[in-house]
């Protein structure tokens, strides 16, 4: 039974109590955006007033070489890590098909019956390792994102194989292995830029934390009043996303640039072949500020819907993060605490999304 859209726990209990998420209300009929989902003025994304990424794509099988090219490649990596926090790399080792199947895999996952996708609902799911949901965290949230997801948390393949979605879990777990090749490579650079002498044990203690999520993103009729997701940084390492031809993702701009000022929001375009990169909040801990984890939104479509599937490799959750004694030496002074990362999670997983702010907890106050 479709709800009562101008009732707000009407439109709640259909949504996210009974799992029919946001594709459940765009298909039971609507010509505009529920209340409940109506972000603040200053939560939303006015595209008129926003500027896109111009940059090309870094081409990541440079890295593979010597010489010349590698050097380039590398400066660019760090440069970019440095500045906006986002870029989009190609000839990442991971074949064309299985990006293009992989949201064709979404697409079809989240239009499944609904009572396959709900028994992965929190409260009734029968792993932790996999999550079916909409919004953030709706019960705390001001207002709702346009968004549904499937969560699924990597402990190792046997236990994937057997709790995740058996319709997905081949090819995500394909997809896990060759992103996660291509991550550790750009952690090489980063962390060898700034000192570091990376060992298997080190990469393993940062990047051994991996979740995947699936995210569906509904056309939307009033894309200019709400959000898919609100503002937030990545809280661990590195991120690697794969968007569709949609786009919608939106960065905010820490310093003035040469492509943007300060405060303004670029759309990340979505390029063909491409996997978008960006900084997690636990690497500009590592770097002690050098390397940025912008702020980052989506914008829902009022034509098309969206897929995006982003992998989270991040610190194992007894993990003590802390700027890297290389980069303090240098800089002369630390400004951020020790993190455990687990704490650290824990926080912003039982909270709305609140941009950069839970960082910024972290952060040493010069005197």
């Amino acid at each position: 039974m479709a709800p009562n859209l101008d009732d707000a726990e009407s439109v709640f209990e259909f949504v996210v109590k009974q799992g029919n998420g946001i594709k459940g209300l765009v298909d039971s009929g609507l010509s505009k955006v529920p209340e409940a989902y109506v972000q603040l003025p200053n939560e939303r994304i006015d595209k008129e007033n926003t500027v896109k990424l111009e940059l090309p794509p870094l081409d990541l099988s440079k890295l593979d070489g010597h010489g010349p090219q590698r050097d380039q490649v590398s400066k660019q990596i760090i440069r970019a890590a440095e500045t906006l926090g986002f870029f989009q790399v190609v000839n990442h080792g991971i074949p064309l098909h299985l990006l293009e199947s992989l949201k064709d895999t979404a697409r079809k996952f989240f239009s499944l019956p609904l009572e396959r996708k709900v028994v992965y609902l929190a409260p009734v799911t029968p792993t932790p390792l996999v999550k079916y949901g909409t919004s953030f965290r709706p019960d705390k949230e001001k207002a709702l994102g346009w968004k549904d997801y499937l969560l699924m948390q990597y402990t190792n393949d046997d236990e994937a194989h057997r709790h995740w979605p058996e319709e997905i879990k081949g090819i995500l777990l394909e997809y896990l292995w060759s992103s996660m090749s291509m991550l550790k490579k750009l952690l090489h650079v980063l962390l060898g830029n700034l000192g570091a002498e990376l060992d298997d044990s080190m990469i393993d203690e940062l990047t051994g934390n991996k979740m995947i999520n699936m995210i569906f993103y509904p056309t939307c009729p009033n894309p200019e009043l709400t959000v898919g997701i609100g503002r937030h940084s990545d809280i661990g390492i590195l991120t690697g996303l794969l968007q569709d031809e949609i786009g919608g993702l939106y960065v905010k701009i820490e310093e003035d640039m040469d492509y943007g000022k300060k405060g303004e929001w670029m759309e990340i375009p979505s390029v063909s072949g491409a996997l978008v990169i960006n900084v997690g909040d636990m690497l500009q801990v590592l770097s002690n500020g050098k390397y940025k984890s912008a702020e980052h939104v989506v914008r829902a479509s009022s034509t098309n819907s969206r897929v995006s599937i982003p992998i989270f490799a991040m610190p194992i959750e007894t993990a003590k993060i802390a700027p890297l004694p290389q980069v303090v030496e240098k800089d002369e002074t630390a400004f951020y605490k020790e993190i455990v990362f687990g704490d650290y999670m824990n926080n912003i997983f039982e909270n709305a999304l609140d941009g950069k702010k839970p960082l910024g907890f972290a952060k040493i106050n010069s005197t």
